[in-house]
């Protein structure tokens, strides 16, 4: 699979063919933008190929027509990834070296998007009812609240890694206990299993001391 930036050529293998035979490439980029490429012929009239820089992820359709002997039309789909985002790209309370210490091991090269993904799990399932100093981009300033909060998104991470990633949550948090704080989000069938969250997101957030962290009422069901 390409990735953004890529400088590939594109090939197309055409049987039978002969000195009659011509080809044409037509790029459309995942935004709808269509290029042409210059093709080039090789073997007879065989071999077309055609260079493409993917510029953007998603994904490219290249539809080639042959004239002359072997005409037809033939489309390929190519799915381009986007560049493998760093910490400066996301929103996460950990980074991958804060990661790394908490697993004892290398992180996943994957990791960069798990800690954001636990990182939104995390502002959306458990803090909706917490208060606690932010600066302006809504990130924690008490270096015991980073730590804490990193040592979550850190814990889901792992637990991911142990038990796999879902794809989804099927509905609010349910039945946590932090400390005294039970988090009883969502109602009916749609709520949420605990077991999609790591148990080390709990004992985080738990030890933060009251003057750091406190929770306000919450409708859905926050009760201490």
């Amino acid at each position: 699979m390409p990735d953004v930036g890529d400088l590939v050529t594109a090939r197309l293998d055409v049987s039978p063919a002969d000195e009659t035979t011509g080809a044409t490439l037509v790029v459309t980029a995942p935004d709808g933008d269509v290029m042409t490429p210059v093709v080039t012929g090789s073997d007879g009239g065989a071999v077309w190929t055609a260079p493409v820089t993917y510029t953007e992820a998603g994904l490219w359709r290249l539809s080639w027509t042959v004239t002359g002997t072997g005409a037809s039309v033939q489309h390929e789909v190519v799915s381009v990834a986007p560049a493998p985002p760093t910490m400066a790209d996301v929103r996460s309370y950990a980074t991958t070296t804060q990661l790394a210490n908490a697993l004892h091991a290398a992180p996943p090269l994957d990791a960069v998007a798990l800690l954001e993904r636990a990182t939104r799990l995390l502002d959306s399932d458990f803090l909706k009812a917490a208060v606690y100093d932010v600066d302006d981009d809504g990130m924690p300033t008490d270096p015991v609240v980073q730590a804490a909060f990193a040592e979550a998104v850190c814990a889901q991470v792992e637990f991911w890694g142990e038990v796999g990633v879902e794809t989804d949550v099927a509905g609010p948090l349910q039945g946590v206990a932090i400390g005294s704080v039970n988090l009883q989000f969502g109602a009916g069938d749609n709520r949420s299993s605990p077991d999609y969250y790591a148990p080390g997101i709990a004992r985080a957030l738990g030890a933060i001391p009251s003057d750091k962290l406190r929770w306000t009422v919450a409708t859905g069901g926050l009760g201490w």
